[in-house]
């Protein structure tokens, strides 16, 4: 590094007593919301995971809450979110800490880490940001600060120890966070703001290293789904419990392109014999026997980019579903692209008694 660092630090922190955004998670020091945030954090942008956070919490406002809750509400609750073994992992350390610990919760980095689904990371995080202790936090915002910051390719561990070398001690979860701000609105992947860096005159790279590695490129893939709705039901069906990815979970019955392509007729995002369309939700709407094609979107996991077309049409012959009031949805388990399907559809509002 070119500058002591208490000289980072001080200007560091400087910036963000300024600057800092005004997020939810950090109006309190409480464990408890702190924890609920950084595992919401994990691969998630900040502003998918507000509306989120202020739902979980208005569902399970305590620790001991959350423990007594089924999975299937908690996966609800998380639905949209995506990584649901993160919801699982949370579920399963609240009850840890509500039967084990008399709902006291750990007080060190290490102690958190004995916690299902807490990584090094996230230990850390909790520990100085809820109790103050001196140590420092490694995420992919923070490594990039690092690397430009030192001038020099880092792996593993060799992060950690620039962190903990530049770490303000006396307030810990302040610098942290105010690491992982930088790394999050100016020093960016692409174009940082080096002119807004609160430590540019330090910096030796002011901007893109050389040889920075390119991002993965996009998957293309497409897929169908029935969405087989009438009488204010829709069709659904549940993921294997040992399936790879959201295990457990509810979504819209898969079919076949190929089978279906040759009926293919676009139509208006209502059909023109629905009944009504109450507070702009679709409801009680004919079913319609042949095969249309509803909507078509895009949806993007990790490194691959869905093109989704949604069919107006009976699940095939041999789908083993369940029928779901729409007014049921909040409290079932769905994945986020059956949300972001039934939405774009009109059968669930944002904002309504329906939301999900």
């Amino acid at each position: 590094m070119q500058a002591q660092p208490g000289q980072f630090g001080k200007l560091l922190l400087v910036w963000y007593d300024e600057h800092a955004r005004d997020l939810p998670w950090r109006e309190s020091c409480d464990p408890y919301r702190v924890w609920v945030s950084e595992i919401m954090l994990q691969q998630t942008r900040v502003a998918a995971v507000i509306a989120h956070y202020h739902e979980f919490l208005r569902r399970f406002p305590t620790v001991e809450k959350l423990a007594r809750a089924r999975e299937a509400s908690v996966l609800a609750a998380w639905s949209g979110l995506g990584y649901y073994r993160r919801a699982r992992m949370l579920h399963a350390a609240a009850k840890v800490v509500v039967r084990e610990r008399d709902g006291k919760f750990p007080e060190t980095a290490e102690e958190w880490r004995a916690l299902p689904g807490v990584g090094r990371y996230t230990a850390a995080a909790i520990a100085s940001i809820a109790f103050d202790e001196p140590v420092a936090v490694v995420d992919g915002n923070v490594e990039r600060v690092l690397q430009r910051f030192s001038g020099r390719r880092m792996a593993g561990e060799d992060f950690w120890l620039a962190a903990d070398g530049l770490l303000d001690r006396e307030r810990p979860g302040d610098f942290n966070q105010a690491m992982m701000e930088l790394g999050a609105t100016v020093c960016t992947p692409r174009a940082p703001a080096c002119l807004t860096c609160p430590v540019v005159e330090l910096c030796p790279t002011r901007g893109e290293m050389a040889g920075s590695a390119k991002a993965a490129r996009q998957k293309k893939r497409e897929i169908h789904y029935a969405l087989d709705f009438h009488d204010g039901e829709v069709l659904l069906v549940q993921r294997a419990r040992d399936a790879r990815l959201m295990a457990g979970m509810w979504e819209l019955p898969e079919v076949a392109g190929d089978a279906i392509r040759a009926s293919k007729e676009q139509i208006p995002r209502f059909a023109r014999n629905d009944k009504t369309r109450r507070n702009g939700t679709a409801k009680d709407m004919t079913r319609v026997s042949d095969s249309r094609l509803w909507l078509t979107l895009r949806h993007s996991i990790t490194v691959t980019d869905y093109t989704v077309q949604v069919w107006r049409t009976a699940a095939a012959t041999g789908v083993h579903g369940k029928w779901v009031a729409v007014e049921r949805l909040s409290r079932v388990a769905l994945t986020g692209l059956a949300r972001k399907i039934l939405r774009e559809a009109g059968i669930v509002v944002a904002g309504s008694s329906g939301q999900v």
